[in-house]
């Protein structure tokens, strides 16, 4: 956490306008961002879930505003192994 709040701090520093995801009631970590995105408290070994949907969620408008095939990625099978 102590890692991450220094690396945004320096986002800020140099007038950059981060965009967070973070607890709802995260007062701390809100102060240095230029928007949030609250997500619920859960238990540790479930935050990084609810960290991560926003983000897919995210990846995929920003995909299909550019035109992307969501749904057959090109390179795809670079990155997969098939068997």
């Amino acid at each position: 956490m102590r890692k991450c709040m220094n690396a945004l701090q320096q986002v800020t520093a140099r007038e950059g306008r981060p965009i967070v995801i973070c607890e709802k009631g995260d007062t701390e970590t809100q102060s240095f961002a230029s928007k949030t995105l609250e997500v619920p408290h859960t238990v540790d070994c479930l935050q990084g879930i609810l960290t991560v949907i926003p983000m897919q969620l995210l990846s995929y408008h920003i995909a299909v505003l550019k035109g992307c095939n969501v749904d057959c990625p090109r390179n795809l099978a670079k990155s997969v192994t098939v068997e």
